[in-house]
């Protein structure tokens, strides 16, 4: 594991100020987190890839760090990618490499198809994106994030949290990871990251018209490669688990197997990191 020290940021984009973080040494590789996940949220796999990358986390827009100049303002998913071209312009010489997991894979094959040439590989980690699945699997996906979006004005987090779980096929109970994590407690910065996540930037996947086979050409215009991924112990019912299938459809491609679930990049994040390092070729 390297040992390196950390750099942290501040980018002005139109609507907010981003936050990043930076560490290591080697190609720019842009980890794009899932769910409510800041900048922090991969502490324990960026140490792991610094050796090899220089590993770019931030937060997205509205979360933690990352100030919106008005918070009544929707925040849709062209705004999130091109935040993701912003910030790649100001800390990679060129074409970057990028791992997406679940909403940042969703960003990510955005930014491929509105930043032509931004990206030299995108790994695709279980997007969110219902407008990868035929009709009555999309309107299945859209249905269940309607329902988590119910669940928290109804009671919060405490009934949001057993309908996420469902959504993403996890039992809290039996949820295996690494030894030696580092905790993740529900802070109230955590707690607000969260609220933000299920009542805005739900809506912005469900409204978003934005289709993958838009992503898919562009990436055969500009030679960017897109790696569809899935969690070995993802239930293959999650609708997650079957966009990235759909995706690897449309590149007739096999999906990546990495370590774990629909989370494993924070449960497995020793293996998280081979498997990047093999299949980035560091």
């Amino acid at each position: 594991m390297a040992t390196t020290t950390a750099t942290h940021g501040t980018l002005s984009v139109p609507g907010a100020t981003l936050h990043f973080r930076s560490e290591g040494r080697g190609p720019v590789l842009l980890l794009s987190q899932s769910g409510e996940g800041d900048a922090d949220r991969t502490v324990d796999l960026v140490p792991h890839l610094a050796d090899a990358f220089t590993v770019v986390t931030y937060d997205r827009r509205g979360l933690s760090r990352s100030t919106l100049d008005d918070p009544t303002r929707p925040v849709t998913m062209a705004d999130h990618a091109d935040d993701v071209a912003r910030l790649l312009a100001r800390v990679a010489d060129g074409p970057a490499l990028m791992a997406g997991f679940s909403m940042g894979a969703a960003i990510g094959l955005q930014a491929v198809a509105r930043h032509p040439g931004a990206l030299s590989t995108l790994i695709a980690h279980e997007p969110v994106m219902p407008n990868l699945l035929p009709e009555t699997d999309r309107a299945e996906h859209l249905a269940e994030l309607a329902a988590i979006q119910d669940a928290y004005a109804a009671g919060g987090l405490a009934a949001a949290f057993p309908a996420i779980a469902r959504h993403l096929g996890i039992d809290p109970a039996r949820e295996e990871t690494e030894e030696g994590l580092t905790p993740q407690p529900l802070t109230p910065g955590r707690a607000a990251n969260f609220a933000f996540f299920i009542e805005r930037e739900f809506t912005a996947v469900t409204t978003d018209e934005f289709h993958p086979v838009q992503a898919v050409h562009a990436a055969a215009r500009t030679g960017t490669q897109i790696i569809p991924a899935i969690g070995r112990t993802t239930r293959e019912t999650v609708h997650t688990y079957r966009c990235a299938l759909a995706l690897a459809s449309r590149l007739r491609t096999q999906p990546a197997r990495f370590p774990g679930g629909h989370n494993g990049n924070t449960a497995f994040p020793r293996a998280t990191a081979q498997m990047l390092k093999r299949m980035l070729g560091r």
